[in-house]
This record gives structure tokens, sequence and C-alpha cells, in this order.
């Protein structure tokens, strides 16, 4: 079966766009995560896997190379593991397929996945660099102090935080510490202090 992918970085994100030609494939799976999370370690990668273990998947299409993910050496691996099972992955905005017809791997389009895939990099990079920037200038400014010294956060405003209320969420549901963080789009540590906090509060 001919299978649709699509990956956005957090839950208030929608997936609309990627979605322009659903209706040609039998089945779309997708993911809310970071891109940086590898490939088979989000959910929707486990349940493609399960279809593959099974040689249920024909080919993968992705809307984008960087919705496959963000890391380089990850996006060449799950494109090797697919390569080894000749199924082609399909970048539909950018026209690339790393198979052919003949079943050949294409060497030009893995150059060029390649590239798309350093470039996505720098860019995560880049958004980072300038993020912690604008805070470098907002505190030179007086604008940004940041949390004064010995003081302490409200829990409830804490935890009422959209993606650490819908961490909270999935840990009351019996999720794993490490899935609702990858779910909720926050990192380990958060989630830990959000779990930490939410029993005390529910107490």
């Amino acid at each position: 079966m001919n299978v649709l992918y699509c990956r956005v970085s957090s839950l208030d994100q929608k997936t609309d766009r990627q979605k322009v030609n659903e209706s040609e494939f039998e089945i779309t799976v997708e993911d809310k995560c970071n891109g940086s999370i590898p490939f088979f370690e989000r959910e929707g990668g486990k349940r493609i896997l399960k279809y593959i273990e099974k040689e249920a998947v024909s080919t993968l299409s992705v809307w984008t190379v960087e919705r496959l993910g963000r890391d380089l050496r990850d996006i060449l691996n799950t494109i090797y593991f697919f390569s080894e099972r000749k199924i082609p992955i399909i970048f539909l905005s950018q026209g690339l397929r790393t198979i052919d017809d003949s079943g050949t791997e294409n060497p030009i389009a893995k150059m060029i996945i390649s590239i798309l895939g350093t470039l996505g990099e720098m860019e995560k990079k880049q958004i980072r660099e300038r993020q912690l920037e604008g805070i470098a200038i907002a505190k030179l400014k007086g604008i940004y102090k940041g949390r004064e010294i010995g003081s302490k956060e409200d829990v409830e405003k804490f935890l009422s935080k959209p993606k650490n209320k819908k961490a909270l969420e999935y840990i009351k549901k019996g999720f794993k510490l490490s899935e609702a963080a990858r779910l909720a789009g926050v990192h380990i540590n958060t989630v830990t202090k959000i779990n930490r906090l939410g029993i005390q509060n529910s107490k």
C-alpha cells in the first residue's frame, strides 16, 4: 500500500498542507513531535515499521525532506532502511524519489536530499541562535530579565501552559514520561517536573 507520512512539531499545528493529495493514498500516518527524534522512535514511525515488517508498504510519501526529519544522519539512515527493502520514499513538494520505477536507487535524488537535510539542520540551529540573540538583546535593554534568583514559578501557571497541560494529560492517561514528552513537544526534564508537580497538586 502507498503510505502518506505527515509530521508537525507541536500538537497545536495542523498537517492540512501536507495532505493535498491524501485521497491518492491507502493510509495516512501522522506524528506530532520534534523532527530531531529518530524516525522509528516516533509513534507514527513505529506504526509504519509494523506495516513494513508485514511487507505491506509499497511507497512512503512525505511532503518535504524536513517533514521526514531534522537530523541529517537519521534522514539518511531512514532512506537506507527503506532502500534496502526496495521501498521508494517520495518527497512530494520537491519532486524527489529515492528509488526509480526500475527499482534502482537514484543517486542524484540522494545527493539533493543530503543537501536539503543539511539546510534543514542549519535552519534549526539559526532559529535557536536568533532566539538566544533576541533574549540577550532584551536583557541588555532591561526588557527581559527572566525569573529572579530564588523565585518560584507559580505551579498552577506552569501546569496550565498549553504544552505542559497536554503533557500532564498524557501522563494521566498512562503514557510513559518519554512518550508524553514526544507527543507534547517538550523536553523530558520538563515532563519530569510536570509529573512531580502534577502529583503534588492533585493531593
